[in-house]
């Protein structure tokens, strides 16, 4: 994780000193695709795997609001003295949040956001005759600071760290790293690790910005 954080720490130090001009970042954009998140527990290390969809909307020259949402399951076939059952685990999370930007290149902004989150985790007993559903939810607010760089006319890279506290959770921080490589003006394939107390997200989709 460390050595992903310097590298593209080094590509947004690096965008300046590119010779070509480049178009300017958008605000403005709508992504989807794959995600999975990556929990690190005593004993076992689950993958939950499933999708996202999330977009940005400049609302004024240096302000945006953004939100998202994301879910993913896993289901374990287990077996007892009683017999098989399974055991289906998903988690929700729609985020809502307004951020700010300021250039401090003509290929590098600082970066603001704040965002409301809600994570929403179901767990879904069934053996065939009876099931049983436990849901668990947390409220939280995420805080971030970073940089957003365009190292070139066709790639993107962003960093951030953070600050998230919740009502059923104890408050950890939260970094994030990504990038964005261009086919057209419009659209482009991103990707991005987000990484807090346990859990570790990866996502990989497509981006079409205005």
């Amino acid at each position: 994780m460390r050595k992903i954080i310097a590298l593209a720490a080094a590509l947004l130090a690096a965008a300046p000193l590119a010779a070509s001009a480049a178009d300017s970042m958008s605000y403005t954009w709508v992504e989807g695709g794959w995600t999975q998140q990556q929990i690190s527990n005593p004993g076992s290390n689950p993958k939950l795997d499933g999708g996202y969809i999330r977009g940005s909307f400049a609302i004024a020259e240096q302000v945006y609001v953004f939100g998202g949402y994301s879910t993913t399951s896993k289901t374990y076939h287990l077996e007892d003295d009683i017999g098989a059952f399974r055991l289906k685990n998903t988690l929700e999370q729609p985020e809502l949040g307004i951020g700010y930007h300021m250039p401090l290149t003509d290929r590098l902004d600082f970066t603001a956001d704040a965002a409301w989150t809600r994570i929403n985790n179901e767990v879904k007993f069934d053996d065939g005759v009876e099931t049983d559903t436990v849901k668990f939810h947390t409220n939280a607010g995420r805080g971030s600071l970073g940089l957003r760089g365009k190292p070139s006319r066709a790639t993107e890279a962003w960093l951030k760290a953070g600050y998230i506290d919740g009502s059923d959770m104890d408050g950890v921080w939260i970094g994030t790293v990504g990038g964005q490589v261009s086919f057209t003006r419009n659209w482009g394939i991103v990707g991005e690790v987000q990484y807090y107390d346990d859990v570790t997200q990866y996502s990989v989709g497509v981006r079409a910005s205005f």
